[in-house]
């Protein structure tokens, strides 16, 4: 075999995979090969930029769906719920989203607000009186751990808890709930409710 030709190997690519090569006399036909394309570094360093910016447009795509799907989830109030005014001079207020719970606590002239995201509610407890009831939600995050409103009424609060407790069972199996109405989303919350206490 010629030693001028395994020199020429290295710079050489097969035409086609039908493509073999032919030897005579211990020869190699070379006629059936080409050359291997050279990229330059300028081509290379383009091919790089192009794959760079494919990934950033992906990327700012992928995040402005994301922070739409969160205000699609975050912005709708499902049911909210005051304690009764005669009772308490400035109602308490408990309104539940798809994402947190918000509570707020009014005085003479000022108010508090605290929100508990649904998924570090551990649990939802109430205190029945035979005109009013007081609802207790355990937070696994909150400093004081329990947050409670009375005096509010007892059919509206028992509703409130089984929404709470339906929206922590979706986010703990990371169901996306933005994709139904209001109306479907509670009923599914319901139809959830009477399965498993039945």
């Amino acid at each position: 075999m010629d030693i001028n030709i395994l020199g020429q190997l290295p710079q050489t690519l097969f035409m086609g995979s039908s493509a073999t090569l032919r030897r005579t006399d211990g020869i190699f036909d070379l006629s059936v090969m080409r050359k291997i394309p050279q990229i330059s570094d300028q081509e290379m360093q383009e091919e790089g930029k192009n794959e760079q910016l494919k990934k950033e447009v992906i990327k700012i795509e992928e995040d402005k769906q994301a922070v739409n799907d969160l205000i699609k989830q975050s912005n709708r109030c499902i049911i909210s719920l005051s304690s009764h005014f005669p009772w308490t001079l400035f109602p308490n207020t408990i309104e539940v989203e798809e994402s947190r719970v918000t509570f707020i606590f009014r005085q003479f002239l000022s108010s508090q607000t605290h929100s508990i995201d649904i998924k570090d509610i551990s649990s939802v407890l109430i205190e029945s009186s035979p005109f009013f009831a007081t609802l207790h939600i355990v937070s696994r995050t909150y400093i004081e751990n329990e947050i409670m409103i009375g005096h509010l009424n007892t059919t509206k609060a028992r509703r409130v808890q089984m929404i709470i407790e339906g929206l922590r069972t979706f986010a703990e199996h990371d169901i996306d709930t933005s994709n139904y109405e209001i109306n479907e989303l509670v009923a599914k919350i319901e139809e959830f409710h009477k399965n498993t206490t039945t």
